[in-house]
């Protein structure tokens, strides 16, 4: 049970990052700052654990186009992820977004469909009908003082955005260590919101004793904690389980967001959420006789949907 456990506490760590990152911005943090602090400082942990753990000498013999796909994973396509997720959570209610974003499972299948790295099948199609459905449901059933249209379309192109990161660092995965290539990404986002907060002039760490207590809990709760219950969970459980056990993550952000922000969804957009997560849970299921590969493929028939959770939220 320790694997699983594991993996839970992962997707409830991972569940916390809008919420902090919400009172963090309340406590005058900018998003710039905030993603700044959050990747730095979790960049920095990841090094000294990889120096510890002997996978700093590993990292330096990686061959030069998997180190500069890991730090372009993190300049290019996560930092932009993470600031579409944090714009998104300034205009909506962070249980909205949480929703919205658990769509990319689906979105990686579609997109693994149409490239010929995955297999359709029945289920596969079931699935995604279960999550438009459930798409729809969640948009549709907004309520009219709650809802602001920019901040669902930020949310899904957070989205797709985190679609397309799964999609290219599930070629270099298999050539190295999870935590390796983790450490490669946050490092390639700290340079990105760095450079972009010296230019826009936004990045000020000048900040309350409440702002720095918030991102203190985005670094070592959603940050550290996460990614490393993430990695031990799923060294016992495998890919698909971890994935499916990670869809305990958006509950526990609309727990916390009822809790902390006093947020409320309808009975509609909570049914249409938990569609959303049955469809994924649906796409990572196998069949019971399949024997698992080294690197096993994707519940979807060709790609792991979470080949690396070290940054995502």
């Amino acid at each position: 049970m320790r694997g699983p456990f594991l993996c839970l506490l992962s997707a409830a760590a991972f569940g916390t990052l809008g919420i902090f990152g919400r009172l963090a911005s309340d406590a005058g943090a900018s998003i710039t700052s905030t993603l700044f602090v959050r990747f730095a400082l979790a960049g920095l942990v990841f090094a000294a654990a990889l120096r510890v753990t002997g996978g700093w000498a590993a990292l330096r013999r990686l061959p030069r186009r998997v180190v500069l796909i890991g730090l372009g994973l993190g300049a290019a396509g996560y930092s932009l992820q993470s600031g579409l997720y944090f714009a998104a959570i300034d205009r909506l209610d962070v249980s909205m977004v949480a929703l919205l974003l658990y769509t990319y499972p689906a979105f990686v299948t579609i997109a693994a469909l149409l490239l010929g790295r995955a297999t359709p099948t029945v289920r596969t199609w079931v699935a995604l009908a279960i999550a438009s459905a459930g798409l729809v449901l969640v948009l549709l059933a907004a309520g009219t003082g709650a809802f602001d249209l920019a901040g669902a379309l930020l949310a899904l192109a957070a989205s797709l955005t985190y679609t397309t990161y799964i999609l290219v660092s599930d070629r270099i995965i298999g050539e190295i260590d999870p935590l390796a290539l983790s450490m490669l990404v946050l490092t390639g986002a700290t340079v990105t919101f760095a450079t972009a907060g010296l230019v826009t002039g936004t990045l000020d760490l000048a900040l309350s004793a409440e702002a720095w207590l918030w991102l203190v809990l985005i670094v070592l709760v959603s940050t550290v904690l996460a990614v490393s219950a993430f990695f031990a969970g799923l060294r016992r459980v495998g890919p698909s389980e971890a994935a499916i056990l990670s869809t305990f993550e958006p509950p526990v952000t609309v727990a916390l967001a009822y809790v902390a922000l006093g947020e409320r969804l309808t009975v509609a957009q909570l049914f249409g959420g938990a569609m959303v997560l049955v469809a994924v849970v649906l796409l990572q299921l196998r069949p019971r006789a399949a024997v698992a590969p080294a690197r096993p493929p994707a519940g979807a028939g060709g790609l792991e949907v979470h080949p690396v959770r070290a940054e995502a939220g």
